[in-house]
Protein backbone atom coordinates (compact mmCIF):
# COMPACT_ATOMS: atom_id res chain seq x y z
CA UNK A 1 0.00 0.00 0.00
CA UNK A 2 3.01 2.30 0.40
CA UNK A 3 3.39 3.14 -3.31
CA UNK A 4 2.79 6.78 -4.09
CA UNK A 5 -0.63 7.85 -5.24
CA UNK A 6 0.04 11.55 -4.73
CA UNK A 7 0.66 13.80 -7.72
CA UNK A 8 2.95 15.94 -5.54
CA UNK A 9 6.55 15.20 -4.60
CA UNK A 10 7.30 16.19 -1.01
CA UNK A 11 10.53 16.24 1.00
CA UNK A 12 9.87 13.93 3.93
CA UNK A 13 6.58 12.73 2.49
CA UNK A 14 4.96 10.13 4.72
CA UNK A 15 3.18 7.93 2.19
CA UNK A 16 5.62 5.21 3.22
CA UNK A 17 3.93 5.12 6.64
CA UNK A 18 0.57 4.07 5.18
CA UNK A 19 0.77 0.44 6.31
CA UNK A 20 1.81 1.50 9.80
CA UNK A 21 -1.07 3.98 10.05
CA UNK A 22 -3.47 1.26 8.89
CA UNK A 23 -2.20 -0.89 11.76
CA UNK A 24 -2.73 1.96 14.20
CA UNK A 25 -6.34 2.22 13.05
CA UNK A 26 -6.87 -1.54 13.38
CA UNK A 27 -5.08 -1.88 16.73
CA UNK A 28 -7.15 0.88 18.27
CA UNK A 29 -10.46 -0.27 16.81
CA UNK A 30 -11.22 3.02 15.07
CA UNK A 31 -14.42 2.19 13.19
CA UNK A 32 -15.41 4.01 9.98
CA UNK A 33 -12.28 6.06 10.44
CA UNK A 34 -12.11 9.68 9.36
CA UNK A 35 -8.45 10.44 8.79
CA UNK A 36 -7.23 14.04 9.12
CA UNK A 37 -3.91 15.65 8.20
CA UNK A 38 -3.43 19.22 9.50
CA UNK A 39 -0.22 19.48 7.42
CA UNK A 40 -1.35 17.62 4.33
CA UNK A 41 1.25 18.60 1.74
CA UNK A 42 1.26 15.77 -0.79
CA UNK A 43 -1.16 13.71 1.37
CA UNK A 44 0.48 10.47 0.30
CA UNK A 45 -0.57 8.49 3.37
CA UNK A 46 -4.11 9.90 3.31
CA UNK A 47 -4.65 8.86 -0.31
CA UNK A 48 -3.20 5.40 0.25
CA UNK A 49 -5.51 4.82 3.22
CA UNK A 50 -8.55 6.06 1.32
CA UNK A 51 -7.88 4.09 -1.85
CA UNK A 52 -7.26 0.88 0.09
CA UNK A 53 -10.51 1.24 2.03
CA UNK A 54 -8.82 1.62 5.42
CA UNK A 55 -10.62 4.92 6.08
CA UNK A 56 -14.03 6.30 5.12
CA UNK A 57 -13.05 9.92 4.52
CA UNK A 58 -9.95 12.09 4.52
CA UNK A 59 -9.68 15.71 5.65
CA UNK A 60 -6.72 17.52 4.10
CA UNK A 61 -5.54 20.84 5.47
CA UNK A 62 -2.65 23.03 4.42
CA UNK A 63 -1.99 26.59 5.54
CA UNK A 64 -0.09 27.20 2.30
CA UNK A 65 -2.59 28.77 -0.12
CA UNK A 66 -0.65 27.37 -3.08
CA UNK A 67 -0.86 23.76 -1.90
CA UNK A 68 -4.53 24.22 -0.98
CA UNK A 69 -5.16 25.63 -4.46
CA UNK A 70 -3.63 22.53 -6.02
CA UNK A 71 -6.01 20.22 -4.15
CA UNK A 72 -9.00 22.44 -4.88
CA UNK A 73 -8.10 22.63 -8.58
CA UNK A 74 -7.58 18.87 -8.87
CA UNK A 75 -10.94 18.16 -7.23
CA UNK A 76 -13.10 21.02 -8.54
CA UNK A 77 -11.58 21.73 -11.96
CA UNK A 78 -10.42 18.24 -12.86
CA UNK A 79 -10.92 18.34 -16.63
CA UNK A 80 -9.24 21.73 -17.03
CA UNK A 81 -6.37 20.64 -14.79
CA UNK A 82 -5.83 17.47 -16.80
CA UNK A 83 -5.89 19.46 -20.03
CA UNK A 84 -3.09 21.63 -18.69
CA UNK A 85 -1.03 18.56 -17.74
CA UNK A 86 -1.36 17.27 -21.29
CA UNK A 87 -0.85 20.55 -23.15
CA UNK A 88 1.53 22.74 -21.13
CA UNK A 89 5.10 22.80 -22.53
CA UNK A 90 7.69 21.41 -20.11
CA UNK A 91 10.41 23.96 -20.81
CA UNK A 92 12.59 26.39 -18.89
CA UNK A 93 10.63 29.32 -20.37
CA UNK A 94 7.36 27.80 -19.16
CA UNK A 95 8.94 27.19 -15.77
CA UNK A 96 9.62 30.94 -15.54
CA UNK A 97 6.02 31.73 -16.43
CA UNK A 98 4.62 29.29 -13.88
CA UNK A 99 7.00 30.55 -11.22
CA UNK A 100 5.74 34.10 -11.78
CA UNK A 101 2.16 32.91 -11.23
CA UNK A 102 3.20 31.03 -8.10
CA UNK A 103 5.15 33.96 -6.68
CA UNK A 104 2.44 36.56 -7.25
CA UNK A 105 -0.35 34.54 -5.54
CA UNK A 106 -2.88 36.75 -7.33
CA UNK A 107 -4.38 34.26 -9.77
CA UNK A 108 -7.39 32.00 -9.36
CA UNK A 109 -7.40 28.50 -7.90
CA UNK A 110 -6.81 26.73 -11.23
CA UNK A 111 -3.87 28.92 -12.26
CA UNK A 112 -2.22 28.94 -8.84
CA UNK A 113 -2.88 25.26 -8.23
CA UNK A 114 -1.40 24.24 -11.56
CA UNK A 115 1.64 26.50 -11.11
CA UNK A 116 2.28 24.86 -7.74
CA UNK A 117 1.97 21.41 -9.30
CA UNK A 118 4.20 22.32 -12.27
CA UNK A 119 7.02 23.66 -10.10
CA UNK A 120 6.73 20.72 -7.72
CA UNK A 121 7.16 18.25 -10.58
CA UNK A 122 9.95 20.22 -12.31
CA UNK A 123 12.09 21.25 -9.34
CA UNK A 124 14.75 19.12 -7.70
CA UNK A 125 13.18 16.91 -5.01
CA UNK A 126 9.90 18.80 -5.43
CA UNK A 127 11.23 21.72 -3.37
CA UNK A 128 9.50 24.77 -4.81
CA UNK A 129 11.07 27.55 -2.76
CA UNK A 130 14.76 26.71 -3.21
CA UNK A 131 14.96 23.49 -5.17
CA UNK A 132 15.90 24.85 -8.59
CA UNK A 133 15.04 23.34 -11.96
CA UNK A 134 15.88 19.70 -12.57
CA UNK A 135 18.86 19.83 -14.94
CA UNK A 136 19.53 23.50 -14.24
CA UNK A 137 18.62 26.57 -16.27
CA UNK A 138 21.00 25.48 -19.03
CA UNK A 139 19.63 21.92 -18.93
CA UNK A 140 23.10 20.44 -18.77
CA UNK A 141 22.41 18.05 -15.90
CA UNK A 142 21.96 14.29 -16.22
CA UNK A 143 18.21 14.67 -15.73
CA UNK A 144 16.14 17.25 -17.60
CA UNK A 145 13.21 19.42 -16.53
CA UNK A 146 10.63 16.84 -17.64
CA UNK A 147 12.22 13.91 -15.79
CA UNK A 148 9.43 13.82 -13.19
CA UNK A 149 6.62 14.98 -15.48
CA UNK A 150 5.12 11.74 -16.80
CA UNK A 151 2.01 13.29 -18.29
CA UNK A 152 -0.26 10.25 -18.58
CA UNK A 153 0.83 8.81 -15.25
CA UNK A 154 0.04 12.11 -13.54
CA UNK A 155 -3.31 12.33 -15.35
CA UNK A 156 -4.22 8.90 -13.98
CA UNK A 157 -3.39 10.03 -10.44
CA UNK A 158 -5.56 13.15 -10.77
CA UNK A 159 -8.43 11.13 -12.24
CA UNK A 160 -8.30 8.65 -9.38
CA UNK A 161 -8.32 11.39 -6.76
CA UNK A 162 -11.27 13.08 -8.48
CA UNK A 163 -13.20 9.80 -8.46
CA UNK A 164 -13.07 9.94 -4.64
CA UNK A 165 -13.97 13.62 -4.36
CA UNK A 166 -17.08 12.91 -2.26
CA UNK A 167 -14.81 11.40 0.40
CA UNK A 168 -12.21 14.19 0.41
CA UNK A 169 -12.52 17.57 2.12
CA UNK A 170 -9.85 20.26 1.74
CA UNK A 171 -9.14 23.20 4.04
CA UNK A 172 -6.80 26.21 4.13
CA UNK A 173 -6.45 26.86 7.86
CA UNK A 174 -3.84 27.10 10.57
CA UNK A 175 -3.28 23.55 11.81
CA UNK A 176 -4.66 24.16 15.30
CA UNK A 177 -7.70 26.01 13.95
CA UNK A 178 -8.32 23.10 11.58
CA UNK A 179 -8.40 20.64 14.48
CA UNK A 180 -10.62 22.92 16.55
CA UNK A 181 -13.16 23.50 13.80
CA UNK A 182 -13.19 20.14 12.01
CA UNK A 183 -12.38 17.55 14.67
CA UNK A 184 -13.19 18.88 18.11
CA UNK A 185 -16.70 19.91 16.97
CA UNK A 186 -17.55 16.35 15.85
CA UNK A 187 -20.26 14.46 17.68
CA UNK A 188 -18.09 11.35 17.80
CA UNK A 189 -14.40 12.17 18.09
CA UNK A 190 -13.55 8.47 18.45
CA UNK A 191 -13.92 8.07 14.66
CA UNK A 192 -11.02 10.40 13.94
CA UNK A 193 -7.32 9.76 13.58
CA UNK A 194 -5.36 13.00 13.30
CA UNK A 195 -1.84 12.66 11.97
CA UNK A 196 0.39 15.71 12.50
CA UNK A 197 3.50 15.95 10.33
CA UNK A 198 4.64 19.52 11.02
CA UNK A 199 7.56 21.21 9.25
CA UNK A 200 10.91 19.87 10.42
CA UNK A 201 12.38 21.63 13.41
CA UNK A 202 15.88 21.94 11.97
CA UNK A 203 15.50 22.15 8.18
CA UNK A 204 11.94 23.44 7.87
CA UNK A 205 12.91 26.89 6.60
CA UNK A 206 14.87 25.32 3.72
CA UNK A 207 12.17 22.89 2.64
CA UNK A 208 8.84 24.62 3.22
CA UNK A 209 7.26 27.98 2.50
CA UNK A 210 5.23 27.84 5.73
CA UNK A 211 7.97 26.77 8.12
CA UNK A 212 7.76 27.05 11.92
CA UNK A 213 9.79 29.08 14.36
CA UNK A 214 10.69 27.47 17.73
CA UNK A 215 7.75 29.19 19.42
CA UNK A 216 5.37 27.70 16.83
CA UNK A 217 6.63 24.19 17.58
CA UNK A 218 6.19 24.91 21.29
CA UNK A 219 2.62 26.12 20.80
CA UNK A 220 1.71 22.95 18.90
CA UNK A 221 3.14 20.71 21.63
CA UNK A 222 1.31 22.71 24.32
CA UNK A 223 -1.96 22.47 22.41
CA UNK A 224 -1.68 18.71 21.92
CA UNK A 225 -1.07 18.27 25.64
CA UNK A 226 -4.42 19.94 26.32
CA UNK A 227 -6.81 18.28 23.89
CA UNK A 228 -8.81 15.29 25.10
CA UNK A 229 -10.61 12.31 23.59
CA UNK A 230 -8.93 12.59 20.20
CA UNK A 231 -6.66 9.98 18.60
CA UNK A 232 -3.53 11.70 17.35
CA UNK A 233 0.01 10.97 16.20
CA UNK A 234 2.93 13.28 15.50
CA UNK A 235 6.13 12.68 13.55
CA UNK A 236 9.15 14.98 13.82
CA UNK A 237 12.82 15.10 12.98
CA UNK A 238 14.64 13.40 15.81
CA UNK A 239 16.55 16.25 17.42
CA UNK A 240 16.96 17.24 21.10
CA UNK A 241 14.48 20.11 20.73
CA UNK A 242 11.60 17.93 19.55
CA UNK A 243 12.36 15.21 22.08
CA UNK A 244 12.17 17.83 24.83
CA UNK A 245 8.86 19.21 23.52
CA UNK A 246 7.20 15.79 23.65
CA UNK A 247 8.99 14.26 26.64
CA UNK A 248 5.68 13.72 28.46
CA UNK A 249 4.36 11.39 25.74
CA UNK A 250 5.25 7.93 24.49
CA UNK A 251 7.68 8.15 21.60
CA UNK A 252 9.39 5.77 19.22
CA UNK A 253 12.47 6.31 17.09
CA UNK A 254 12.33 5.30 13.43
CA UNK A 255 14.11 5.93 10.14
CA UNK A 256 12.94 6.70 6.62
CA UNK A 257 14.84 6.79 3.36
CA UNK A 258 14.57 10.16 1.65
CA UNK A 259 16.09 11.72 -1.43
CA UNK A 260 16.31 15.50 -1.20
CA UNK A 261 19.17 16.37 -3.59
CA UNK A 262 20.96 13.20 -2.42
CA UNK A 263 19.93 9.95 -0.76
CA UNK A 264 19.87 10.18 2.99
CA UNK A 265 18.34 8.46 5.97
CA UNK A 266 15.97 10.59 8.00
CA UNK A 267 15.94 9.83 11.71
CA UNK A 268 12.60 10.74 13.21
CA UNK A 269 10.41 10.24 16.24
CA UNK A 270 6.82 9.08 16.41
CA UNK A 271 4.79 10.62 19.25
CA UNK A 272 1.63 8.82 20.40
CA UNK A 273 -1.31 10.71 21.83
CA UNK A 274 -2.59 9.39 25.19
CA UNK A 275 -5.60 7.59 23.66
CA UNK A 276 -3.57 5.49 21.21
CA UNK A 277 -2.01 2.10 21.73
CA UNK A 278 1.01 1.39 19.48
CA UNK A 279 0.67 -1.58 17.10
CA UNK A 280 2.29 -4.75 18.41
CA UNK A 281 4.34 -5.13 15.21
CA UNK A 282 6.69 -2.16 15.33
CA UNK A 283 9.01 -3.60 12.68
CA UNK A 284 6.75 -2.05 10.05
CA UNK A 285 8.49 1.25 10.82
CA UNK A 286 11.86 -0.23 9.91
CA UNK A 287 11.74 1.03 6.36
CA UNK A 288 15.15 2.65 6.01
Amino acid sequence: MAESNSPLRYPGGKGILSDFLAQVIETNGIKECIYAEPYAGGAGAALNLLFSGKVERILLNDADKCVWSFWRAALDHTDAFIERIRQTPITVDEWGRQRAIYTQHKRGILDLGFATFFLNRCNRSGIITRGGIIGGVEQTGKWKIDARFNREGLVRRIERIAAYREQIAVFNLDAVEFVRSQVLTANDRSQYLVYFDPPYYVQGSRLYLNYYKPEDHQQLATYLARIRHVHWLVTYDNVPETRALYARFRTMDFSLRYSAHSAREGREIMVYGPTLAPPADKTILDVA
